[in-house]
């Protein structure tokens, strides 16, 4: 048993998984002590390096690409203090770090453990249900549907259009990006079938973020709701028929949610609508999004 306790965080490595619990520390982002602890299996790693400095230094964590929900979708976009796999080291203990580092590697070459990447999610990202509410919506998340409602920051356009209540599998894909200088960030979910997104702003299946201390957060968000969805680097006969067209009728399930799916396209349909009066959209654009949409009633 190889273990490392800071005021940053607790690490313990028994041979076969690294044990990571949040400190309490000012210095100890929000995201993690959201999250808590996180067990990683050896299978799951790549690498483990110790950065020494002259009064602190980095215990890094290297996951194998594709392992972890929340790494693939924040691309390496974290700040250090949010990043869970990122352990600050004071330098009296630098021995007991490079002691963790070398127990860590052994046990790597010993298992014989392939440091690339892989086509399922090895860790199962963060618990459910989970609400989050930062820039200029709320998502809530129960393991099935995703939930966004707006709040006195939306845009009115976007916030006319009501809260909106969707599946998983009704999903294409999920994105996060933090904000970063002057440029807003955004949690976005694009629909299948859905016409190109206008920006964050006025997207009404986006969250747009403004870089306050809430907003990595909604990356814990975007990863459960990730871990949920097909694997992007999975076998195609792995990805279940009909996925990301459950919710609009045509894959299977579509029977049970019929009357439900007849109501989601309606209101896309107003929110186009909306779109177009604001400006948002062309008449081009509208005109494609609006054929696109009754094509699926």
């Amino acid at each position: 048993m190889a273990e490392i306790i800071q005021k940053d965080g607790n690490w313990t490595f028994d041979g076969d998984v690294v044990r990571i619990v949040p400190g309490r520390d000012k210095g100890v982002g929000l995201l993690r002590q959201t999250l808590g602890e996180v067990t990683v299996p050896l299978r799951a790693l790549a690498g483990i390096s110790h950065e020494p400095g002259r009064k602190a230094g980095r215990l890094r964590l290297r996951l194998r690409d594709g392992a972890d929900p929340l790494l693939q979708v924040t691309g390496g976009r974290l700040p250090e203090a949010s990043d869970p796999y990122v352990l600050t080291v004071g330098a009296d203990r630098a021995g007991v770090a490079e002691y963790f580092v070398e127990e860590v590697r052994t046990a790597l070459l010993l298992e014989q453990v392939d440091p690339g990447p892989v086509d399922a999610y090895l860790l199962p990202g963060p618990a459910v249900p989970v609400t989050v509410g930062a820039g200029d919506g709320t998502v809530s998340f129960d393991g099935d549907r995703v939930s966004l409602e707006w709040n006195w920051k939306t845009e009115e356009g976007k916030a006319s259009s009501g809260p909106h209540e969707f599946r998983v599998g009704a999903l294409r894909s999920v994105e996060w990006a933090p904000a970063k200088g002057l440029d807003n960030g955004w949690l976005r979910f694009r629909l299948a079938g859905a016409p190109p997104a206008p920006e964050p702003k006025y997207d009404p299946y986006a969250v747009e973020l403004f870089g306050f201390k809430k907003d990595p957060l909604m990356a814990l968000v975007a990863a459960a709701v990730l871990v949920r969805m097909p694997h992007p680097a999975a076998p195609r006969d792995a990805v279940p028929a009909g996925w990301g067209e459950k919710e609009l009728g045509a894959g299977p399930g579509a029977g049970v949610a019929a009357a439900e799916d007849h109501d989601v396209l309606l209101r896309r349909l107003r929110e186009l609508a909306e779109l177009h009066g604001a400006g948002v959209l062309t008449a081009e654009e509208f005109t494609a999004a609006k054929q696109a949409v009754l094509r699926r009633f």
